[in-house]
């Protein structure tokens, strides 16, 4: 009998000994914080607008993520972590998960606030005082041309190279641009010149008339008339 009991023995020196080892990895299992899966919108102020590029941030732990062109973001956090949601022209958002809570994912909402900031009126000068300005505008000494110049620029041949080789200008081109395109409509609609009205004699309205004429006589030669 006691051969029997001394062979369990070491057996249960092991048991004892893995419920040692377990025990306190048990306890910090049960100290570490669950891990939430943290998502939602980013808006602008009471609309539904996303706000693009927006931070999301933990500044425990150093790390966040940045919403999309919809203003949607996800990133896992701890719980009972604090996040803080920032961007350009808003005011910074403060989210903190609880610390006992017991799902897996966290969805929010944030509706970030404008933050509008009034700069003071800044007057930039180039002289430390007016006076100063004043003296050095009235020593300024305006560049003379020489008469030499002015005679080259008033010269006809050079003139007449510049009008010849002168592009023209947008403006120029805007308006023969209407002008053709004035010219073509009113000839579609047989109110521009065209070469039978040109030619009288291949334009049937003036047959027409000298028809009538004639029929009035008004080609006739009158008493006392010369022709």
């Amino acid at each position: 009998m006691a051969r029997i009991r001394l062979s369990f023995l070491p057996a249960l020196l092991g048991l004892v000994l893995v419920a040692l080892l377990l025990v306190p990895g048990r306890a910090r299992a049960q100290g570490q914080r669950p891990v939430v899966q943290f998502t939602g919108i980013v808006a602008s102020g009471d609309s539904l607008l996303g706000v693009p590029g927006a931070a999301v941030f933990v500044p425990k732990a150093g790390r966040g993520t940045a919403t999309n062109a919809y203003g949607y973001f996800s990133i896992p956090v701890l719980a009972g972590d604090s996040i803080v949601i920032r961007s350009l022209g808003y005011r910074n958002q403060y989210v903190v998960i609880p610390a006992n809570y017991p799902r897996q994912s966290y969805s929010v909402i944030v509706q970030l606030k404008e933050d509008a900031t009034v700069l003071p009126e800044v007057r930039v000068f180039p002289y430390a005082t007016e006076k100063a300005f004043k003296e050095a505008f009235l020593a300024m000494r305006a560049p003379a041309e020489s008469d030499r110049t002015a005679a080259e620029k008033l010269n006809e041949q050079v003139m007449r190279r510049m009008f010849n080789t002168l592009p023209v200008t947008s403006m120029g081109n805007y308006r023969q641009t209407l002008q053709n395109q004035q010219y073509d409509q009113q000839r579609r609609m047989g109110m521009g010149p065209t070469p039978a009205t040109n030619n009288p004699l291949l334009n049937p309205f003036s047959w027409l008339q000298l028809i009538k004429q004639v029929k009035d006589g008004e080609f006739k030669k009158k008493e006392g008339t010369d022709y």
